[in-house]
C-alpha cells in the first residue's frame, strides 16, 4: 500500500497552485511505512487528495510533489518526453551543443537535473530521494536520453574536497575534457573538474549578449577592454575577445584559466592581448582602482552570496560593495553586466544594490535584465527556479 502524507492547511494553496515543495515541519503524518525515494500520496487534513510525490525524510524538504498523477514509469517518461521536446524546438539549428537538457522543478521533475554537453548527458540530483528515484527509473531515463543522441551518461555527485564524485550510468565512461559550442562558438569544457555539472549554461545567452554588445563598441570605437571578474572558465571574455575586445579574466582559480585559454585556442584566438589573473578579486580592483586603470566593459558574475534567508542582509551588503569597486574601474561611458544566482536574492532587492549610492556614480541606467534562459524554464508558483538575475547598465 502507497505510504499517505497528510499536509498542514497552510501549504495547501501553494501545493494546488503549482509550488513542488512541502517542508519537513508542514508534514503532519505519514501513514505507512515510508523511506526515501518512496512515491507517496499527498491529502489535505480532511482526507482528500492533493496528489503525488517523492518522500525524503532526511531533507528540509521532506517531499518534492510531482503532480496529481501517480508517480510511475509513464508520468516519467512523459515529462522527459515533454522536457526533450521543447530543447529540441530551442537547438534545432545546431549550433548550440551544450544545454539544459533537464531543469528539475522548472520540468515538473523535481530534484533531477540534466546537463548536455554533445553526446554525453550529466545527471545531477538533489537530495538522497532524487538520486533513489533516478535509480528506479534508470532505464526510463537511459531510453529517453539515448532516444536524445546521448551516448554517456553519468551521475555528477557532491564535491568532497578537492575530489567530486562520478558514477557512470550507462555507456563508456566519459572524457575528462569535451568540445562543444555556445552559438557556434567553441569552447572546452572540464566534465572531470569543474563546477556544477562542468559548466555554468545558465548564462550562455548573456555571453552571447556581451559579444553583440562588444561587437557594437568595437564598430563605433575601436579599441575596447573588457575586464571579466570571477571568470571562471572564460566564456564571457572568449565572446568578447571573438567580437574584437581585448579582455582581461581575473580569478582566484588558475586551473580555470588553463580551461579559458583552452577554450581561446579552440575558437582560433592568440592569447595574445588577452590577461588572465590569478588573483582575488577584491584585491585586483583595489589595485586597478589605486592605478588608475579602467575597462570599457566590466562583468561581475559571482558565486552565490545567500546560501540561505539568514544571509541575505549580509548578501546584499557584499554585492553593494562589489559593484561599488566594479563601478569604480568602470570608464566613463561604459557598460556594467552584474549578475547574481543567489535564489534568495529577488531581482527588486538586487537592482538596489546597483543604485547611485552603493555605485558610487550617478551616471549608469539599467538598460536591460535578464532572468534564466529558455532551457532552465520554472513554474509560475516556484521563484526559486528564476534564480539567475543579470543586470545590464550604461
Amino acid at each position: 500500500m502507497q505510504p499517505v502524507v497528510t499536509v498542514h492547511r497552510r501549504v495547501l494553496d501553494p501545493i494546488r497552485r503549482g509550488h513542488p515543495w512541502i517542508f519537513k515541519e508542514a508534514i503532519l503524518k505519514v501513514r505507512g511505512a515510508a523511506a526515501a525515494g518512496d512515491a507517496v500520496a499527498l491529502v489535505d487534513e480532511s482526507g482528500a487528495a492533493l496528489g503525488f510525490g517523492v518522500y525524503d525524510p532526511s531533507s528540509p524538504i521532506a517531499v518534492r510533489v510531482w503532480g496529481a498523477s501517480p508517480l510511475d514509469e509513464a508520468l516519467a517518461t512523459a515529462r522527459l518526453e515533454a522536457a526533450f521536446r521543447l530543447r529540441r524546438e530551442l537547438f534545432a539549428d545546431g549550433t548550440t551543443t551544450a544545454y539544459r537538457l533537464l531543469n528539475g522543478e522548472g520540468d515538473r521533475t523535481p530534484g533531477w537535473v540534466i546537463d548536455r554537453y554533445d553526446n554525453v548527458g550529466v545527471l545531477r540530483t538533489d537530495g538522497d530521494a532524487a538520486a533513489i528515484l533516478a535509480t528506479r527509473f534508470g532505464e526510463t531515463l537511459e531510453g529517453a536520453l539515448r532516444a536524445e543522441g546521448i551516448t554517456t551518461a553519468v551521475l555528477r555527485g557532491a564535491q568532497k574536497g578537492e575530489k567530486r564524485s562520478s558514477e557512470v550510468l550507462f555507456g563508456p565512461p566519459p572524457p575528462d575534457v569535451i568540445h562543444v559550442r555556445e552559438h557556434g562558438v567553441p569552447f572546452e569544457v572540464d566534465l572531470a573538474g569543474g563546477q556544477k555539472t562542468g559548466a555554468f549554461l545558465d548564462q550562455r545567452e548573456n555571453r552571447a549578449r556581451v559579444g553583440a554588445l562588444v561587437r557594437g563598441l568595437v564598430g563605433r570605437r575601436g579599441e575596447i577592454s573588457v575586464l571579466n571578474l570571477f571568470s571562471y572558465a572564460g566564456g564571457f571574455s572568449l565572446h568578447a575577445a571573438l567580437a574584437g575586445a581585448k579582455t582581461t579574466s581575473v580569478d582566484v582559480a588558475p586551473l580555470a584559466h588553463k580551461t579559458a585559454q583552452a577554450s581561446f585556442r579552440a575558437a582560433g584566438l592568440s592569447l595574445s592581448g588577452h590577461a588572465f589573473v590569478t588573483s582575488d578579486v577584491y584585491a585586483f580592483l583595489a589595485d586597478a582602482k589605486k592605478k588608475g586603470r579602467t575597462f570599457d566593459v566590466v562583468i561581475c558574475d559571482p558565486p552565490s552570496f545567500a546560501p540561505n534567508e539568514r544571509s541575505v542582509p549580509r548578501a546584499l551588503q557584499a554585492y553593494r560593495s562589489l559593484h561599488a569597486a566594479a563601478a569604480a574601474v568602470l570608464a566613463d561611458g561604459g557598460t556594467l553586466l552584474a549578475a547574481s544566482c543567489s535564489s534568495h536574492v529577488g531581482m527588486e532587492a538586487f537592482l538596489g544594490t546597483l543604485d547611485d549610492a552603493a555605485l558610487g556614480r550617478a551616471d549608469l541606467r539599467v538598460t536591460d535584465v535578464h532572468g534564466p534562459p529558455a532551457d532552465h524554464p520554472s513554474v509560475a508558483t516556484f521563484p526559486e527556479g528564476r534564480y539567475l538575475k543579470a543586470v545590464f547598465m550604461a
